[in-house]
């Protein structure tokens, strides 16, 4: 205290004349007119600068909240878009029946962890057992094309088997023909961009560029845009051909997925599992 005494005491002349030069700009602003209109707008054009960066501050910090929010917007309106996509065409459907009776549920997940320099890749989301998700369901990104199947669930969490994993195999078709094949990865080139499609018959005419979509086993709807045909020429020596594809999905690059829920899985699996096995 004795020091703070000293240190007032020594620079007195300094903070009496702080004191008077505010007061003296106060009175001069309060009795000049010209002189008040002047602070008033530098104030108001100083705290606008001021709120319009605190709101781009906010904003920027909101993000992360906003894109949760749009994600399970699109979820939404895309589980609609795949259902009306599935509606057999020859039957009259009532749209108000729709919604009891959609086979497809989208929900949106949060990509936590990514793995695409391995040669079995997985992810991990931040969706589980309590979001009703569960192993085998078919999962998909939210631009454009397939991502792997649900693998291991927790109550929070899950992994997803990547399509960039050899273990991976997903029934295709191409659009153009309906060809069947299966789609697998890394046949001797691990190229995240790229993938195969194998046991095409060999009296199919292909084009480069014809697109590949999911044929609709497996838990994926019909008609997801898998990739485009890069490649016609690579030889089995038997009566089908392999295709190389180019993948629409980025991998690199995923933050959010979508976990298909099909009403119809497990009764498609029962079915299929009374089938002989002639392997």
């Amino acid at each position: 205290m004795r020091n703070l005494w000293i240190f007032i005491s020594r620079y007195n002349a300094f903070f009496f004349f702080i004191i008077f030069f505010t007061v003296g700009v106060f009175l001069c602003i309060k009795n000049n007119s010209y002189q008040r209109s002047v602070t008033l707008n530098s104030t108001n054009s100083i705290v606008g600068s001021a709120y319009e960066r605190l709101n781009v501050i906010k904003r920027y910090l909101n993000l992360g909240q906003v894109n949760d929010s749009l994600a399970l917007e699109n979820a939404k309106l895309r589980t609609e878009l795949l259902n009306i996509k599935n509606i057999d065409s020859s039957k009259t459907v009532k749209v108000n029946d729709t919604i009891y009776n959609q086979q497809y549920t989208l929900l949106p997940a949060k990509v936590i962890k990514n793995s695409v320099n391995l040669r079995n890749n997985y992810l991990t989301i931040n969706k589980g057992s309590n979001n009703g998700i569960a192993k085998d369901m078919a999962v998909i990104s939210p631009q454009i094309g397939v991502v792997g199947f649900i693998m291991e669930v927790s109550p929070n969490f899950s992994t997803i088997r990547s399509l960039l994993n050899k273990e991976t195999l997903i029934s295709v078709l191409i659009k153009k023909n309906n060809a069947f094949g299966s789609l697998v990865w890394g046949d001797g080139n691990f190229d995240i961009k790229k993938a195969y499609v194998k046991e095409i018959p060999n009296h199919y005419k292909i084009n480069l560029k014809d697109t590949i979509i999911t044929s609709g086993a497996g838990g994926f709807p019909k008609g997801i845009a898998v990739g485009r045909i890069s490649n016609t020429q690579i030889t089995t020596g038997d009566s089908f051909m392999t295709l190389e594809i180019d993948l629409f999905n980025d991998f690199s690059t995923l933050q959010y997925v979508y976990i298909i829920k099909d009403r119809l899985a497990l009764e498609q699996k029962i079915l299929e599992a009374k089938l002989p096995n002639e392997q």
